[in-house]
């Protein structure tokens, strides 16, 4: 199934997973990048319950290190789509948002793409990592789904933060 179909199936947490992840999976772009979306993990684990408190707790984090760093343009794209973020816990917005996160993380992708193009494998592996997160919590309802859709997060951190690296070598 593509991407966009599971984005259009997909329910409330699931649809609010995968535009975390997406974000989390951003975080290498920062300068000091720090876990400052890791209580949302808990708030999905939560729920419409958990989500709406910790999204507003994020968003004040992320002000605060943006606030102090606000030479880098890097957290521009993240800062926005936390601010994007429904706290509303509904369908139509967290899809509109997932769907948003999801082009934002494969955009930054591409312009880190050692092939330049749309299809090079920094872009193709994160489409795959998105599609695999959709996938898990589609079949899976408990936390041991969502702790996988977070490995798999931080396995996406991990891959770009070599690209950065690469890339600042060659640079430099």
């Amino acid at each position: 199934m593509s991407l966009v179909q599971l984005i259009a199936e997909a329910d409330e947490r699931s649809l609010a997973a995968s535009g975390l992840a997406c974000l989390d999976r951003c975080l290498p772009l920062l300068d000091d990048e720090n876990d400052v979306l890791r209580p949302l993990w808990a708030g999905i684990a939560s729920g419409e319950e958990g989500w709406a408190g910790r999204l507003a707790t994020a968003r004040a984090a992320l002000d605060e290190t943006s606030a102090a760093d606000e030479a880098s343009e890097a957290w521009a794209p993240v800062r926005k789509m936390i601010g994007a973020a429904p706290s509303e816990w509904a369908p139509g917005p967290l899809a509109e948002w997932a769907t948003a996160c999801s082009a934002l993380a494969l955009e930054l992708h591409q312009e880190l793409d050692p092939s330049g193009g749309a299809a090079g494998p920094l872009v193709a592996g994160e489409e795959r990592r998105q599609i695999q997160i959709l996938e898990i919590l589609a079949c899976g309802a408990d936390g041991a789904a969502l702790r996988r859709a977070l490995d798999l997060s931080t396995e996406g951190r991990r891959v770009l933060r070599a690209a950065l690296s690469r890339r600042a070598r060659a640079k430099g």
